[in-house]
């Protein structure tokens, strides 16, 4: 059997049909919101008001750290050789 659409093209809510995949749509969701596994819960950075991440914590501390070793090795001797022969 067709499906009532509207002039705009779209299902009409109106009719039994309609009604009818609202309800299994729902149960559909409902069984899988059932079945879903719990996410593993990611650790989220604390963060200051301007949005950067709050380097008084083990993470940002940590986060300082790498980007410190990053800036240091970016200026190493063997790396400017490297940029000077590119």
């Amino acid at each position: 059997m067709a499906v009532k659409t509207t002039a705009a093209g779209k299902m009409d809510k109106r009719t039994k049909e309609y009604k009818e995949l609202k309800e299994r749509l729902a149960k559909a969701r409902a069984a899988k919101a059932k079945s879903a596994t719990p996410k593993k819960q990611t650790s989220r950075l604390k963060k200051t008001a301007s949005g950067k991440v709050d380097k008084r914590t083990k993470e940002g501390k940590a986060i300082a750290e790498r980007m410190a070793k990053a800036r240091k090795a970016k200026n190493s001797l063997a790396n400017r050789l490297k940029r000077l022969f590119r």
